[in-house]
């Protein structure tokens, strides 16, 4: 089932509630579900899965840490494409980036960058790397900005556009 893009599916404050856990926890069970929410268990289930199947709640995510798995140095690139031919340069662009493995987020902007990619490396050289030869490498790229992520937080994961 597609949501109407047009109209946002109207939320009750049990449905705000099962957004704001499942948010917070994505992994939490029905039973706690229910129990938190001073509901039956056979109500949360329904409820979730209608707040699933409206495309309110887009899928459950795993928050990774990347120290772990040898790629501690994260940074915000911002990219600037070079004008001429934008609708070609955009695409090839995105399509080249989007498959890195070392891109985490990608967002496709208006305003002074065209570009922000939220990458992570195992160190400095890995970032310069990146850099010069994914993106710099790139004739329509025109100019980027590397800013190094000294910390995160999150508040929840929003879904594609």
């Amino acid at each position: 089932m597609t949501p109407n893009p047009l109209r946002a599916p109207a939320l009750d404050a049990v449905d705000a509630r099962i957004v704001d856990l499942v948010s917070t926890n994505g992994r939490i069970t029905n039973a706690e579900l229910a129990a938190r929410l001073g509901i039956a268990p056979s109500t949360a289930h329904a409820r979730l899965r209608s707040l699933t199947e409206r495309g309110v709640i887009t899928g459950f995510h795993a928050s990774v840490d990347e120290k772990l798995l040898g790629a501690g140095l994260q940074a915000i690139i911002g990219v600037t494409l070079r004008p001429g031919a934008r609708r070609e340069s955009i695409v090839t662009f995105e399509d080249r980036v989007r498959a890195l493995p070392q891109v985490i987020q990608m967002f496709f902007l208006g305003g002074h960058d065209d570009f922000l990619l939220h990458i992570a490396v195992a160190d400095s050289e890995q970032m310069r790397a990146f850099v010069v030869d994914h993106l710099s490498a790139q004739s329509s790229v025109a100019s980027t900005r590397t800013s190094i992520i000294f910390d995160y937080h999150r508040n929840s994961v929003a879904a594609s556009f």
